[in-house]
């Protein structure tokens, strides 16, 4: 998708009207139109990146440190039970919107957000193979 069709950049400039959490010179944070729990948002820039490895590394920081503080604050105002920052690369990985974001999702117990996986198992071998090729790179 180019930056041009994007409806993130649309949202993150201003283009089109969101319920606007935070908003800074590189960021917008902004409530889901379709929440996996209350509260849920987003932290888009407004340079689009269509994802975390297009993402210049000072940006990546700031991101993160914003996050942090929102989510506190969100936490707090909003006395749930926990939180999920959440970021998908890539269509296998679950990215639906290509241009960078971070999900700040409160969570509520009993809420069924779903975020969740089936845990698999790995022997200290497959565990200790896979670790010498990631140290590699």
């Amino acid at each position: 998708m180019s930056k041009n069709n994007c409806i993130f950049c649309k949202i993150a400039n201003g283009e089109i009207p969101s319920s606007t959490l935070y908003e800074d010179e590189d960021f917008r944070v902004f409530l889901d139109l379709n929440p996996a729990a209350r509260g849920h948002a987003l932290l888009v820039p407004k340079k689009h990146f269509e994802n975390l490895f297009e993402l210049d590394d000072e940006l990546c920081k700031k991101a993160m440190v914003l996050a942090k503080r929102l989510a506190g604050q969100m936490k707090e105002a909003l006395d749930c039970d926990g939180f999920n920052l959440m970021q998908n690369n890539g269509e296998t990985a679950g990215q639906t919107v290509f241009h960078f974001h971070l999900h700040l999702i409160p969570r509520y117990k009993g809420d069924m957000a779903g975020i969740t996986w089936n845990q698999g198992k790995a022997s200290p071998e497959e565990l200790e193979e896979l670790a010498a090729l990631l140290r590699k790179k």
